[in-house]
């Protein structure tokens, strides 16, 4: 058995792991859905990129959970990488769910245009906070009608600090056990950055012919990849 512990990406919250957690259980495995500081219903909590990392490591902790597989969404790639190298030998694989991956000194933003310009300034605009997707951002990631409106019900404005501070890693991301999971309709290939992981010999790739946010649109499949990386 090992305990899975699920970090969904921005504006999300542990709730949108409700299709994929009792396939999970019913493996026999430990399951913990996490919600991070400043979303869902932890909205009005502080939170910078370190508090989502103390995060997750607060729930590893907390539960004294062994053999963990640390599985991270999108954005939330960034905390569950550097939670990864903080919880020691309790770390049994790390999952990067279609995500972006933490460079040490680097922000979230610094992946995008203008060096992230613009998102700095969306974020003033909006009280330090990235506001919520409207329905027409998820169209074309093979997702229902149904599915866009959960997920955009569920949604919560993102606390603009988590997506400026930089990330900080004492060592090698490539260092971790770990599978990265390509979503292919949000783009048939891997990132320059997790390119570079892969070669490492530690990580390996896995495709879902699938868009953005997998765990609404093919949860079976999204679990059946969670179960074999912790067999790995």
């Amino acid at each position: 058995m090992v305990d899975f512990v699920l970090v969904a990406g921005a504006r999300l919250g542990a709730w949108a792991w409700d299709d994929v957690v009792p396939r999970l259980r019913a493996a026999g495995h430990g399951v913990h859905p996490l919600t991070l500081s400043g979303l869902a219903d932890k909205r009005g909590v502080p939170a910078g990129q370190r508090t989502h990392v103390q995060d997750i490591v607060d729930e590893v902790e907390r539960h004294d959970l062994r053999d963990v597989v640390l599985v991270g969404h999108s954005y939330s790639g960034i905390p569950v990488g550097q939670a990864a190298q903080r919880i020691g030998d309790r770390l049994a694989h790390v999952v990067f769910v279609d995500s972006s991956v933490p460079a040490d000194g680097e922000a979230f933003v610094s992946a995008w245009p203008d060096g992230g310009a613009q998102m700095r300034a969306l974020i003033a605009e909006n009280g330090g906070f990235w506001p919520v997707a409207p329905a027409a951002h998820f169209d074309g990631h093979g997702l229902t009608d149904e599915q866009i409106a959960r997920i955009t019900a569920g949604s919560t404005p993102h606390p603009g600090a988590t997506l400026t501070e930089p990330a900080v890693l004492p060592r090698p991301l490539d260092e971790l056990p770990a599978t990265y999971i390509l979503c292919l309709l949000a783009g048939a290939e891997p990132s320059g950055e997790v390119v570079e992981l892969l070669a490492g010999g530690h990580w390996r790739l896995v495709e879902m012919d699938t868009g953005h946010w997998p765990m609404f649109s093919q949860p079976r499949e999204l679990a059946r990849i969670f179960l074999e990386a912790a067999a790995d």
